[in-house]
Parts: C-alpha cells; structure tokens; sequence
C-alpha cells in the first residue's frame, strides 16, 4: 500500500507538472489575462481604423472622378468611365505586389513607411488639380494662373498612381486578412466575418457617398479632394500610434512565386514529357513534383493543387466584377444625365450609389440569422455556392434593367441642370427611377463577395490562405480591367453609339443588355460547377484542404518525439521498464 500511494503521488505530480508546461504564457492566472485581451483589443481596433480611413480615402476619390474627369479634364464619358475602372483596378492589384515586394525585396517596416509616403503624396496632389488657379487674387487683382491641361492631367495621373500604391500598401502590410486571426475559425464564424467584415466597409462607404460627393459637388467642390487627404493623414497617424505592433508579419511557409513556379513548371514538363515521354500522371501539377523530375515538395505541389481547383469559381467572378463596376461607370453616366432635383435641392450625383448600399446593409443580419439556422445541422450541406448563384443572377437582372432604364430614361424631355458650373442637357426622368438597378446590385454584392471570400479561404490549407486571397484579388482587378476593355471596345466598334459621350444621342442600353446576356450565360456556367464547392463539412474539408502525407509525417515525427521525452523524463517507470 505505501508502495501504491507513493506511485500515485508521483503519477499527480508528473500530470501537474506537464499540465503547468504545456499551459502557454500569459495565461497561468486571471491577472495575466486581461492585459493580454486589452492588448488585442487595441490592435484589432487599430487595424480596423486603419482600414476605414483607408477605404474612406479610396471611395471620397473614385464617387465623383467621372464627374471631374468631364467637367473639368474635357474627356469624353467613356474615357472617363474607364479611368475610374482602372484606377479601382490598379488599387486591387497593388496588395499583391506589395505584398510580394515585403516577402523578397524589401523589409515590411520600411515598405509600409515608403507606401504611408506615396499615399500621403498621392491625395496630396490631386486638391493641386482640382484647385481653382484662376480665382486668385493679389493686391485687389484678378491673377490667371490657369494650370495648363496638359500639365494637369500628367499631374493626376500621377496622383492616382502614387494612392494606389499607398493603398495597396496599407492592404497588404497593415490591413491584410490575416491580422484577424481566423486561423481556428469554422466556416460559421469565417462566413460571419465577412458578411460584418463588409457589411462595416460598405456603412464606411455609404458615410462617404453622401458627405464627400456633396461637399465636392456643391458647397465646397474644390476642397473635396482634400478630405481623402485628411482621411489618408488619419490612417498614417493610427499607424504611427502603434507602429510595431500593428504591422502584421505572417508566416512564410508558402509564397505567390512558389505557387506561380509550380504552375509553370508543371506546364512545361507537361509540354516535353507530352511531346517525348509521355509520362501518365495523375493531375498535370504532379509534374512539378522532385519524384516526377521537378524541383518542387510535395507539400507545395498539393497546396498549389488545391488552390487550382477555385480557378474555376475565380474565372466567373470576372465578368461579375465587371458588371458590379457598372456602378462608378454607366450607372454614374445614367445618373447624371437625369433630373437629380428633389424638392428644391439638388441631389449629388453619388448619392445614389447609397441606395445599391442599403440593401446589404439590410441583408446582412437577416443573412446572418439564416446562417446560423442552416449550420446547425451537419447533415444538410450547406454551401454559399447558392448565394453565389442568386448574386450573378441578381447581377444579371440588375445590367437587364439598367437597359430598360435607360429606354425610359429617353421618354422625357430634356431640361438644362448645372452640375459643377457645368451646364449639362439632361433627361427630366428623376433619378430615383434607376432605383431598380443599383438595388439588384446591391444584393448580389451582399451574396456574392462574403461567400466568395468564404470560398476561398476555407477550401485550401491553412498555409494557403493568403495566397488564395491574392489569386482572388487578382481576378477581381482583372475584372476591373475587362469592365474597361468592354467600354473602349463597345465605342470604338460601334462609332460611340453603344458608349456615347452625350447620351441621349446613342444606345447605352444595347451595351447594358450586351453584359445582361454575358451575365447569363455567367450564371448558368458557375451554376454547372457549384456543385465542387457544396460541402463545407469535415469529409469534404479534408479532400480539400488536403491531409497531406508530407504533414501526416510531420504530425508523427512531434508526436513520438514528444512521447520519448516523456518517457525519459518519467519518475514513473523504472530502469527494467523504460528498455
């Protein structure tokens, strides 16, 4: 008995003293819980500051940029509907550049000061363009100090250029998804977070449709510029509030090049085994693999393997991207060729992208709610694929009715209305007519971009994620620039008919039916393959995200070296025992 009882206190004090090792640091007592939660706390609102005033910079320079292009740079409508598409572009693929350039080239901290720089600069310069040089006065005389245009354009574009690499910047070195920690997130709580995720960014915009287009347009039009600069000197003040802490650095198991030089290491080998080999294997990226001849790990060959199986669902966002910049490019042109007077006042020409707003902003909780009813059971599959396929239809109907929009729009007289001392010929239609549209819009925004986020992040492995994200980044700002290769295109085939300057002399609406039936067709592609994406549950996850022999390893290797270290540190067994 003195035998059992000795053993037993050694068998107490051996878990007590493994249970106090394996407890992590920081968390042995109450006390040292709270400063560690106020810790995160205050990063995770620092960085969601960050990102507001980062997106309240980008929207307060893309609302009114066709209105400025026109009225005060002379460009046509659709040149200035394509500079607004590229510029919205240019700042999605800005993230992945940056972010490639702190991985290799150089250091986060010293990238992020360099972007804080061009973002600073960038919406420093553009109030330099849109100030009124020939208003000022010296002495009690009128002094012409007119900006050539020549000059005033190569200095905007500059300034766009320089935001948008600041932006970028900011998204992919402060801001990125990553800094969130949903690392240990289910598919419940990740398709929370991004339907809060953007239902916030799109209240952030809504803020910056109303206020900044108003002061742009009408109270103080020159000054409007410099509330993105304003706004861009907050994002650099909270990032200088928090320096360190706030820069996020992720883990470097796997890199975009990585996964570029699996792609195109497969193909080529693909390309000489084909031609002289012919080798069968059983996906084209085993190619890539050291035990097939190439250079690459079977880790990074399976990770690159389960990233390829979302190119699909990223190749239909394209044409669905294209459509969604409608918004600040046709739907923006319709607008301001309508009767924008409601009782007495006049409406500023981006208030009506709040109303393609307020449907997400209504849809998200009640999306929420029925969320939380479809997870609670394993057993019936749900998937956002059908949200996916309900947004592209919704976007579909929304380019058919901007077409039947602008039909109507035709049907009524013109009247004379002044838009940034610009006196403009425009339809008496009140402009709350293409309500329809931007609301379709709206609710395939709100279906569509959080399940498609959803998508993208859970269906890969872990180390995958941030690369998943950059490749979705990257289609989406390929849509943008597709969206403007549609409107160059459509004008310079049809002689401006399908993308006039002035519109009620061409047919915009053949151009919106044109993106309607594309849309369709979209849809019903997607729709074909939704069903590779329909299960979110663990036996799907696992074929996914992929449980990897060269990690199945790995596992073992941590789990024996773990168990011999207990059995050598054991007060427990005897000599005779442990051989």
């Amino acid at each position: 008995m003195p035998d059992a009882d000795r053993r037993d206190m050694q068998e107490k004090g051996f878990l007590n003293h493994m249970a106090d090792k394996e407890q992590p640091p920081g968390r042995s007592s109450h006390a040292g819980k709270l400063p560690e939660a106020e810790r995160k706390l205050h990063e995770a609102v620092c960085v969601l500051l960050v990102e507001l005033c980062e997106r309240f910079t980008f929207f307060g320079i893309v609302c009114n940029m066709i209105l400025f292009c026109t009225a005060k740079l002379g460009y046509r409508s659709h040149q200035a509907a394509m500079v607004n598409m590229c510029f919205v572009g240019t700042s999605t693929l800005t993230p992945v550049l940056v972010g490639w350039l702190a991985e290799y080239l150089v250091g986060r901290t010293k990238l992020v000061c360099i972007c804080m720089f061009l973002h600073f600069l960038g919406t420093a310069l553009l109030p330099v363009v849109s100030f009124p040089f020939e208003d000022v006065h010296i002495d009690r005389r009128h002094i012409l100090l007119t900006l050539p245009k020549r000059e005033q354009k190569i200095v905007f574009y500059f300034a766009l250029l320089t935001a948008s690499l600041g932006i970028g910047g900011i998204r992919a070195i402060v801001c990125p998804l990553s800094a969130y920690s949903l690392e240990y997130c289910g598919p419940k709580e990740l398709l929370s977070f991004f339907n809060w995720f953007h239902w916030l960014v799109n209240l952030n915009s809504a803020v910056v449709f109303v206020s900044i287009s108003y002061i742009q347009q009408s109270v103080a039009r020159n000054l409007g510029f410099l509330i993105p600069f304003v706004s861009g000197l907050m994002a650099m003040i909270t990032i200088h509030m928090v320096r360190g802490e706030m820069i996020y650095k992720p883990k470097t198991d796997s890199s975009l090049l990585t996964t570029l030089g699996v792609i195109f290491s497969a193909l080529k080998r693909r390309c000489v085994r084909y031609r002289y080999l012919s080798t069968a294997v059983a996906n084209w990226l085993d190619h890539a693999k050291e035990n097939h001849g190439g250079h690459y790990s079977e880790i990074q060959v399976e990770g690159t393997k389960s990233l390829a199986r979302l190119f699909p669902l990223f190749t239909f966002q394209i044409l669905y991207r294209t459509c969604i910049m409608q918004i600040p490019s046709g739907y923006y042109l319709q607008t301001m060729n309508s009767n924008l007077h409601f009782s007495g006042f006049v409406l500023p020409v981006a208030v009506m992208n709040v109303i393609s707003i307020v449907p997400l902003l209504i849809l998200v909780p009640i999306l929420e709610c029925i969320n939380s009813w479809l997870f609670r059971s394993k057993d019936t599959g749900h998937s956002p694929t059908i949200y996916i396929v309900a947004g592209h239809l919704s976007a579909a109907l929304s380019m058919m009715a901007a077409g039947f929009s602008e039909i109507h729009r035709k049907h009524f007289p013109q009247v004379e209305q002044t838009l940034s001392e610009e006196l403009l010929l425009v339809s008496s239609m009140p402009c709350f007519h293409l309500a329809p549209q931007y609301i379709l819009l709206g609710v395939a925004e709100a279906l569509v971009t959080p399940s498609c986020s959803l998508l993208s992040f859970w269906l890969v492995p872990e180390r995958m994620r941030g690369i998943s994200m950059h490749f979705l980044a990257l289609f989406n700002g390929a849509g943008c620039f597709m969206g403007a290769l549609f409107v160059q295109t459509a004008h310079a085939g049809t002689q401006g008919n399908w993308f006039p300057h002035l519109l009620h002399e061409g047919k915009l609406e053949r151009f919106f039916f044109f993106l309607a039936s594309l849309m369709m067709v979209n849809t019903l592609g997607f729709w074909a393959i939704a069903h590779r994406y329909n299960n979110l549950h663990e036996d799907c996850t696992d074929e996914f995200r992929g449980r990897l022999p060269g990690e199945k390893l790995l596992k073992h290797e941590k789990a024996i070296k773990h168990y011999n270290a207990i059995l050598e540190g054991s007060p427990i067994l005897s000599p005779v025992e442990k051989t």
